[in-house]
């Protein structure tokens, strides 16, 4: 996607707007609700808690929920994914963002990165939802990340995902990139993770994001308009 052509309401569009912060409350995702139905972004990104909160408050205006499953570590079983994911749709989750279990991926152990996605992809896909698959490149080797694109390439999520934003380094650009051109077209690439201005944004746009995840959505939009007011090419 190219951030020098992209309108403010594709921008809008393809923008996860996130709190993840273990202590947010009602008050903090009425707030989060109602930027993401102004602004008509993709999706509200929360852990699964809140999934029928947020459900309710987003009756009527197109935007998606998005629950993390296994956050932020993607240290739990197979099955403990797997009922996450179901309770989450029961919910009202209408996307599902799982983080990969890093430390099994470390042990050479691709069969079970395997099983674990088609599981966790088989669960959103037979109802219908969007299913994300988070790698936390911030722990992988260049390898790792071809290793389980290439797996993601055969599942097919519909994204796989770069970071849950709790690491120690969040989305680069050079990440975004290899995945993109590991996984091709049949799976598409959401940044996340450090994300804070439209500089940033644009990276990654550039590099092959097609979703971006971010709770400084806000600031990234005024950022983009202050942009193409002064280069006299006003966004619509």
């Amino acid at each position: 996607m190219d951030s020098r052509s992209i309108s403010r309401e594709q921008l809008c569009a393809i923008i996860d707007h996130t709190n993840l912060k273990p202590f947010a409350g009602k008050a903090e995702f009425e707030k989060l609700c109602a930027e993401a139905a102004a602004h008509r972004f993709a999706m509200v990104a929360i852990n699964s808690s809140p999934v029928s909160l947020c459900k309710q408050l987003l009756k009527g205006s197109g935007v998606h929920v998005g629950a993390a499953v296994s956050f932020p570590t993607g240290q739990t079983t197979i099955e403990a994914k797997a009922f996450e994911t179901e309770d989450a749709i029961a919910n009202g989750a209408d996307e599902i963002d799982y983080v990969i279990n890093v430390g099994e991926l470390k042990n050479g152990n691709l069969a079970y990165i395997r099983k674990e996605m088609e599981t966790i992809v088989s669960i959103c896909h037979r109802n219908a939802k969007i299913c994300k698959v988070i790698f936390e490149t911030c722990y992988l080797t260049d390898d790792e990340i071809r290793a389980v694109a290439k797996i993601a390439r055969e599942v097919r999520p519909d994204y796989i995902k770069t970071s849950t934003g709790m690491g120690p380094q969040g989305a680069t650009a050079e990440n975004v990139r290899l995945m993109k051109q590991t996984v091709g077209d049949g799976v598409k690439v959401k940044a996340a993770g450090g994300i804070r201005d439209w500089a940033t944004c644009a990276a990654m746009l550039d590099a092959g994001a097609e979703r971006i995840g971010t709770s400084s959505s806000l600031a990234i939009l005024e950022q983009f308009d202050a942009v193409r007011l002064k280069s006299g090419n006003m966004p619509v």
